[in-house]
């Protein structure tokens, strides 16, 4: 298929550029999304990286891909919003647009998000843009995280905003930044948001639901804050925060806060805490910073996450990791399932005979008796569109610079695959016209790595080492190449490099995929009708001879409880012999 045929595309009309918006159905998900954010002071390679789980079930996950391009003076772009119900209106284009890899731009300019609802109040739907809109727009018109902040708040202040509350990550190879925005309500043009420079030597990391609480006020001397009135400013490398200047008039007016400007705190004003968005969406977080930094110091925090909010009623916005980080480490943060912690997902009886780390929708639900229980909601999840763990590096030529490990589905079970944001084409498993909703398919990446996974799911503990073999073989790999890429590289001109980038990326593609149709086949024929086939010391499976792997000693230990006498084999002997 011709690239200008991928979704979203560009349709020559007119003078009139319309561009239909990938339908983000993660959208309508609950508790939806994680990133995580690392300065370039806190990395092992002064890269600047972010990650990016989409969660939402009913959808299968692709490559989002926009080409550069020039436009004529006067083009308009159509946006369709979510869903067919949304009347197509329009916002002007500009003279060139970015080329557009994933959530990456040629600039390594990289934006993700997550939703934290707030106040739904405070939704406007006569606003044009929702928040995928603005992120797309942005990416395509932004050469630093900086301009993308400036054109994300212009956008909505001449269109509108009619999405609920959204945390945004913006990254590009110097600077990580986070900004919160939310609606203003209807017959409200625009919104308000507040956006911070995430200090270099910090982690950072937002989950569904607000992060930001107090923020500098403008400081009109040093520029270190300023409102939107002084947004002209933000390219001085000294502004560290920009908001909107009605960001506390508007909750004063509305009645979410009467204190002192100096004590507004944007995440009490716009998103009041309760238990199930502290338990669900900063657990989330706080077990991020627990993998780098003081264990004993982040549990100081476990009432805040079982609901009492009078010691702590929130986590750091950031804290200095323990050691620097790797894009590594963050890959086996985006697996994290809180193992090892007081919310190991695979540590009592509701993790099965086999530790199994997936719990099924609804978050919440009823015994026979009425009593209310919930499940925990990890970083990693089987309901994932796709992953993403990007990777910004200011000393590179921006075509090489730029990296998106992604893959589609579940974190914990994919292999990352490396695409640099210069390419040009899409590599067929990521391709929308190849991973259908409804349908399998041996050219999906989803479809494929969802066979696998739901293979494993049930037999986690018996099966996860075997997965993990083929994941780490691909991955060492991967990492393993990249110095040989960068050689390779230092010598072409930029056309060179990009096609060479272009084949390397599709090549590791291709790679993928053959390895997981290889694991797919051998955990059918090693696992088959629950036993274990036996394997000689090459791997090879032997003609004869299995184990049975029986239950974990948790689950057996809840067996008898649950089932009294019944399975117990003694009573049996005994009531026979009586």
């Amino acid at each position: 298929m011709p690239l200008h045929n991928y979704q979203p595309h560009f349709l020559a009309m007119k003078r009139t550029i319309f561009f239909i918006l990938w339908t983000f159905t993660c959208t309508f998900s609950s508790m939806a999304c994680t990133n995580l954010i690392v300065g370039k002071k806190a990395s092992v390679d002064g890269s600047v990286m972010c990650t990016y789980n989409c969660d939402g079930f009913g959808f299968s996950g692709y490559l989002f891909y926009s080409p550069a391009s020039r436009h004529d003076k006067g083009e308009l772009i159509a946006i369709n919003g979510w869903g067919p119900s949304h009347e197509r209106r329009y916002v002007h284009q500009v003279e060139y647009t970015y080329n557009v890899v994933g959530l990456m731009n040629e600039k390594q300019v990289t934006i993700v998000e997550t939703t934290f609802d707030g106040r739904l109040e405070l939704v406007n739907k006569e606003g044009l843009l929702d928040y995928f809109s603005l992120m797309q727009l942005a990416l395509q018109r932004s050469s630093t995280a900086r301009e993308a902040i400036k054109c994300m708040v212009e956008l909505v202040a001449e269109y509108g905003y009619n999405s609920s509350g959204e945390s945004i990550t913006v990254c590009d190879p110097n600077e990580a930044w986070i900004m919160e925005i939310i609606g203003k309500g209807a017959g409200r043009t625009g919104a308000v948001w507040v956006a911070l420079r995430i200090p270099d030597d910090c982690i950072c990391a937002h989950a569904n639901l607000s992060r930001i609480r107090q923020f500098p006020l403008e400081q009109k001397r040093s520029y270190k804050s300023l409102s939107s009135k002084s947004l002209q400013y933000i390219n001085r490398p000294e502004v560290e925060c920009v908001y909107a200047e009605d960001v506390i008039t508007l909750a004063r007016e509305l009645g979410f806060f009467s204190g002192k400007d100096a004590d507004f705190s944007f995440r009490d004003a716009y998103c009041p805490l309760d238990f199930e968005n502290v338990r669900y969406a900063d657990a989330r977080v706080w077990s991020f910073f627990r993998h780098h930094s003081d264990k004993s110091e982040m549990d100081k925090y476990l009432p805040y996450l079982n609901g009492d909010f009078s010691s702590y009623d929130h986590l750091p916005l950031w804290i200095k990791p323990d050691a620097p980080l790797s894009i590594r480490d963050l890959q086996e943060d985006m697996r994290d399932h809180f193992e090892g912690t007081a919310l190991d997902m695979t540590a009592d009886m509701t993790a099965g005979p086999w530790k199994m780390p997936i719990r099924p929708l609804p978050m919440h639900f009823k015994d026979s008796s009425g009593i209310d229980y919930f499940r925990e909601r990890p970083i990693a999840t089987q309901q994932s569109g796709f992953t993403m763990t990007c990777q910004m590096r200011s000393w590179l030529p921006n075509d090489v610079g730029g990296v998106t490990w992604f893959n589609c589905d579940d974190a914990n079970m994919v292999a990352y695959v490396p695409l640099y944001c210069c390419i040009t084409q899409v590599p067929d498993c990521f391709r929308p016209e190849n991973n259908p909703r409804t349908e399998f398919s041996f050219e999906s990446a989803f479809w494929m790595n969802n066979w696998v996974a739901n293979m494993v799911y049930p037999r986690y503990s018996m099966m996860i080492g075997d997965l993990r073999v083929a994941q780490s073989e691909l991955e060492n790999y991967y990492f393993a190449d990249q110095d040989s890429v960068l050689t390779v590289i230092a010598k072409m001109t930029p056309t060179e490099r990009r096609n060479f980038l272009n084949k390397k990326s599709i090549a590791y593609a291709d790679l993928m995929m053959k390895r997981w149709d290889k694991l797919a086949k051998y955990l059918i024929v090693k696992y088959n009708d629950q036993i274990v086939r036996k394997i000689d010391k090459e791997g090879n499976f032997l003609p004869w001879g299995y184990d049975t792997p029986g239950y974990d000693i948790n689950f057996i230990n809840a067996f008898g409880p649950a089932t009294g006498d019944r399975y117990k084999l003694n009573t049996v002997i005994e009531r026979r012999e009586r």
